[in-house]
């Protein structure tokens, strides 16, 4: 039996993210992600203007008139949501943390997507694969997926992209889109020294496999962040836990050089993996929690489909 004010918090989220795939969202989403191929409908009579390439010859030559193929787009898609559950994500500084603006996100998409007939699966993820739900069709199947991205207690509070995006690839055989919706605090390579990329960005094992995820499938990440994960409140000293390792520092905010260099450090981080996403030509979108993001994402939806139109 789920608690009475973890369905509130869900039908919550299902009306608010409705509206928006109602009013927008929805007709962008099927534009921008299109079916991997054509299907014969039925044959019809040529009309001027028709592409003479589609005649259907055999039809032609029984009825003596021209006759052409009509074809429509293999639309059904799969959608499969790889969410970052590590500890970081219960990180929020106002009133949403970044675990609850993954999930409104995560509903946000999957609602376009059975709008549009298309499955939608999940896959939660810390430093092992957590969850995996299969796709499926459907609004009771959609809920679950909030609700699972919302109070899925994870074993581990770690971060291993690598993993997470490996296992999806064994998991979904055709071509699929995949949501990487995380905020993208990745610990370094163990086994080797990181280079200066790998000190400010990503690490070579996590750039690999983001590689080799967008050449086998549509890969779109979704990255999640913070204000005060970008620059700390002047609040004196402060002794500050990481959410992910446990390691304990403890920080002077009362000197703007700390603040100023902290949030050089994290502003550069962030950039760097915008940098690498857009040079494996993997699309993004950063959010954070502190702002709309339905302007975000119809933004990038705007983006993304005038560049597949000028393709």
């Amino acid at each position: 039996m789920i608690p009475r004010e973890i369905l509130k918090k869900i039908r919550q989220i299902e009306i608010r993210t409705n509206r928006l795939v109602t009013e927008s969202l929805a007709g962008q989403y099927h534009s921008v992600f299109k079916g991997q191929g054509m299907n014969f409908d039925e044959v019809r009579e040529y009309q001027p203007g028709d592409d003479v390439r589609s005649i259907d010859w055999n039809v032609t030559a029984r009825f003596n008139h021209p006759f052409i193929k009509k074809f429509v787009e293999e639309r059904e898609l799969t959608l499969l949501l790889v969410v970052d559950v590590s500890g970081s994500g219960r990180f929020g500084s106002l009133a949403q943390s970044k675990r609850e603006l993954a999930a409104e996100v995560a509903s946000v998409l999957a609602f376009s997507a059975i709008r549009n007939n298309d499955k939608v699966g999940l896959l939660l993820f810390s430093d092992v694969v957590e969850k995996f739900i299969p796709p499926r069709k459907g609004r009771k199947h959609v809920l679950r997926v909030i609700r699972e991205v919302l109070y899925f207690q994870p074993q581990r509070r770690g971060t291993d992209v690598r993993q997470a995006l490996e296992f999806a690839a064994h998991m979904v055989a055709h071509r699929a889109i995949l949501v990487l919706i995380s905020d993208f605090l990745v610990p370094p390579d163990q086994t080797t020294a990181p280079t200066a990329q790998e000190s400010s960005g990503l690490s070579r094992s996590v750039q690999t496999a983001l590689r080799q995820a967008n050449r086998r499938h549509d890969l779109v990440a979704v990255q999640i962040t913070d204000r005060h994960e970008l620059e700390l409140p002047a609040l004196g000293r402060l002794v500050l836990e990481d959410a992910e390792t446990g390691d304990l520092v403890e920080l002077n905010t009362g000197e703007a050089v700390n603040r100023d260099a902290f949030a050089l450090r994290r502003q550069g981080q962030l950039r760097q993996v915008a940098r690498t996403l857009r040079s494996f030509g993997i699309d993004s979108v950063q959010l954070t929690t502190d702002q709309p993001y339905a302007t975000e994402l119809g933004r990038f939806f705007e983006t993304r489909e005038k560049r597949r139109l000028r393709g």
